[in-house]
């Protein structure tokens, strides 16, 4: 998959696209792309996907803050597993979200060459964003852009979007919210200095600091994860909380312990995949009852994961 981030690049050949943030690149996205796909070879077509390189609503709300399912890095390459041949990665600007969808159509006409576009099955674009499908079919005439209505999917009934999933990692259905994005939500940042209380009470963990700030970080409360150290994949149990029991405050620290793991990862990187939410934090009267129920903790962990 080829990337074109720049709006004065050459023309590319004739292609179909279909227009979103894509956010997770989910089940949904990715049936979706599949429709541009198969429509493009129909038609003789290249498969182009239009997203963009911020949040539209960052730039509408200069006070939003998104919640993120992938960082920007991480979206580009799950988008380039769809096999699709272009990833034309617009700006969101103040003066391309005054634009049309008449308006933004001819930009992608006159300037990407997109000869046919697939619409989501509740997208809508544009500035005011009112515009129903039948207009976009009388632009797309006008314009000498064939358009497409998608299929919509659905899981058991359920349509599959990225506020779904959203709501799924905070109430901590890791394993659901997997269903619907078709891989393991997962968090990737550096090892960090930490209290080092763990390793007193048998139990060592490295602190994430997580390099995307605006990744959504799920429910707190302790899980069963894998992780991924130099690309070797460990079992472990994660918390995400604010330790109550050993009053350290409100602080929100992410912390997991990996089985039978006693390398010194400080200041590496590591990723952290969800599987499965094992509980809520919780703060215990003494610590011996905190280290009972982590010994717990492992053994359900191991055998969800082991």
């Amino acid at each position: 998959m080829k990337i074109i981030s720049d709006i004065n690049h050459p023309t590319i050949p004739p292609s179909a696209t279909t227009i979103g943030f894509f956010d997770g690149v989910h089940c949904g996205h990715r049936f979706l792309i599949n429709q541009v796909r198969e429509a493009a070879a129909k038609g003789g077509l290249c498969t182009a996907l239009v997203t963009f390189s911020a949040h539209p609503r960052q730039v509408i709300q200069t006070a939003y803050h998104p919640q993120l399912l992938s960082s920007p890095t991480e979206k580009l390459e799950l988008l380039e597993t769809t096999a699709a041949d272009y990833c034309i990665l617009l700006p969101f600007t103040s003066e391309l979200s005054q634009l049309s969808a008449r308006e933004f159509m001819q930009l992608l006409r006159d300037t990407f060459n997109i000869r046919m576009l697939v619409i989501g099955y509740d997208h809508r674009f544009g500035h005011n964003r009112s515009e129903s499908f039948e207009d976009y079919c009388r632009y797309g005439k006008e314009l000498d852009i064939y358009i497409v209505r998608a299929r919509v999917y659905t899981d058991k009934g359920n349509k599959i979007s990225s506020s779904a999933i959203r709501q799924l990692l905070e109430r901590g259905e890791v394993d659901r919210a997997a269903q619907y994005l078709g891989y393991n939500y997962h968090l990737d940042g550096t090892v960090v200095e930490g209290h080092k209380i763990g390793r007193k009470i048998g139990f060592p963990t490295a602190n994430l600091q997580v390099d995307c700030q605006d990744k959504l970080i799920p429910a707190g409360g302790v899980y069963a994860v894998y992780v991924y150290v130099e690309g070797k994949k460990q079992a472990g149990m994660l918390n995400i909380g604010t330790r109550p029991t050993l009053d350290n405050g409100k602080e929100l620290s992410i912390e997991v312990n990996i089985f039978h793991f006693a390398q010194d990862i400080y200041h590496k990187n590591i990723r952290i995949e969800f599987v499965k939410y094992l509980r809520n934090e919780k703060k215990y009267n003494t610590i011996d009852e905190l280290i009972a129920q982590m010994h717990k903790d492992r053994e359900e962990a191991a055998s969800i994961l082991l």
